[in-house]
């Protein structure tokens, strides 16, 4: 067990102040965070961290607990890197004794404004001297109350397990996906009134869950009481069998049949599970009956989704159903470019497009960003092309599928993508589409077989070296900035990753 001196927990919290700060609007942070510091850490495990946070009144206590718990702990487990325990209590925090001779009187305590604090006041100059006590005009000013709504309606959404950063503001918008983004906010405006359900499919990393999420905190800002049910088709399966088992199937019932907004991610889970199936189709026309929205996701449109049942299937297909496309480079590039504006990570725009010739999906571009930020704020790195470089090498080794298949299955796996005979492929024709598909058979089996390029020709009528590495250089090059060449050899990958 081990429990942090004074100097270390000053340094725990003034992160965390930190951190608070871009969270919290001025009036919020002033009167709650700064009134309220921590004031022991203990460490009974590695991986627990057991926080005491100390406040001048029970109201204060009552009100941190209530409306901003979530987000202190997740301030503080980005911190301390350790699943935090939070424990309110009430009383002053430990003063030193440099503090305390020289903290000013609690009469002109309660005179200063609470909503200018000074430096020499804030937590993260002075976090145990004597606390501030918020004075009534600015508990009960205009600006505050409003900033606890802002505060109230982010707690809410942490509740409901939704993602503080999937925004309607953070979501790039372009070809592939502007018809989703309009749907979306027109749904998230006036629930169940126009398309319901709607329904997003498409690949990982499209962006359809972070719809999903945007669509509920724009409900939430229009109405705070909206109750809102987010959950996966996975979860939605566990709680189902869990309830069986407990014999609470009444409380699981309660849960989604009364709500007014139901979201479920990955919805082709329940494919195939028959008692979900039904337990989901009479929730559905519940929701429905009682003018409830309903939104789901799925990698498939309705109609590939084997096993599930027709009747489910004709209720979705009655709905909006919106295929999301995988984001093209530009996108991809705007997507680095909000992402890490976002995490305040100021990554140049030439080092953006680089990120996004190399990164196919969303998610992906989420956890380079995250590695990247990691190597700027933990190991002091400079943001550069050789860092970017290098993040960029980790993460495809990560995420390559990895291919265990012969020259031969390689070669039929690209001659039925590409919907060709083997011979054509492995032949001499000089066919613009049968080069073109040739070159990414040769790109694969040198990069993902590691095939020598002399073997390579042998599979191709015995093309010389200098053939194969043209060939190999070309799509390298290629696959960087077209889209069409990049997302070929991504499902090319995928498929043979697959027959291993």
């Amino acid at each position: 067990m081990q429990t942090l001196d004074q100097a270390e927990l000053s340094r725990v919290w003034k992160k965390t102040c930190q951190k608070l700060k871009q969270e919290l609007s001025p009036a919020v942070y002033n009167t709650w965070i700064v009134a309220n510091p921590a004031s022991q850490i203990i460490f009974p495990t590695e991986d627990v961290a057991q926080v005491t946070i100390s406040s001048p009144t029970a109201f204060h206590s009552t009100n941190l607990k209530k409306n901003l718990h979530p987000t202190l702990k997740l301030a503080l487990e980005s911190v301390t890197q350790a699943r935090v325990e939070i424990e309110y209590r009430v009383g002053q925090t430990p003063t030193s004794s440099s503090s305390t001779e020289s903290a000013p009187s609690p009469t002109n305590n309660a005179s200063a404004p609470l909503s200018n604090p000074t430096d020499q006041d804030s937590p993260e100059s002075q976090v145990f001297g004597q606390v501030k006590s918020p004075r009534v005009e600015d508990l009960f000013s205009e600006s505050t109350i409003l900033s606890s709504q802002e505060d109230r309606v982010k707690s809410i959404a942490q509740n409901i397990g939704l993602k503080t950063d999937f925004l309607f503001e953070s979501f790039a918008v372009s070809s592939s996906n502007e018809m989703a983004h309009a749907a979306a906010v027109a749904v998230s405006n006036n629930p169940a009134t126009s398309y319901n359900p709607l329904f997003f499919y498409g690949g990982v990393g499209v962006g359809k869950t972070h719809l999903m999420h945007a669509i509920a905190h724009n409900v939430l800002q229009n109405n705070m009481n909206t109750k809102i049910v987010y959950c996966t088709g996975e979860e939605f399966t566990n709680e189902i069998v869990q309830a069986i088992q407990t014999k609470r199937a009444g409380v699981f019932k309660n849960k989604y049949r009364s709500a007014q907004v139901l979201l479920i991610d990955d919805i082709q889970f329940i494919a195939g599970k028959n008692a979900v199936q039904e337990e989901f189709f009479h929730t559905f026309n519940a929701i429905i009956k009682q003018s409830g929205q309903i939104v789901l996701t799925s990698d498939r449109p309705p109609q590939e989704i084997s096993l599930l049942e027709s009747r489910l299937r004709s209720r979705f297909e009655a709905g909006l159903m919106i295929d999301i496309g995988q984001p093209s480079f530009e996108l991809r590039t705007a997507i680095v470019l909000i992402k890490s504006k976002a995490v305040n990570l100021p990554i140049p725009i030439e080092l953006a497009k680089l990120i996004a010739t190399r990164v196919e999906s969303a998610r992906k571009i989420e956890g380079v960003i995250t590695s990247v930020r990691s190597e700027v704020e933990l190991k002091n790195k400079q943001i550069s092309p050789e860092l970017i470089e290098k993040v960029l090498s980790l993460e495809t080794k990560r995420s390559r599928p990895n291919i265990t298949a012969s020259p031969s299955q390689v070669i039929r796996a690209v001659a039925n993508h590409f919907k060709l005979k083997q011979s054509a492929l492995r032949g001499a024709k000089r066919v613009k589409h049968v080069v073109a598909a040739r070159h990414i058979a040769m790109y694969i089996l040198k990069e993902d077989l590691s095939l020598p390029l002399t073997e390579i020709g042998r599979w191709f009528s015995d093309r010389d070296h200098t053939s194969i590495l043209y060939a190999t250089r070309k799509i390298s090059q290629n696959i960087r900035v077209n889209d069409r060449i990049f997302q070929d050899v991504s499902a090319l990958r995928t498929t043979l990753s697959l027959r291993a």
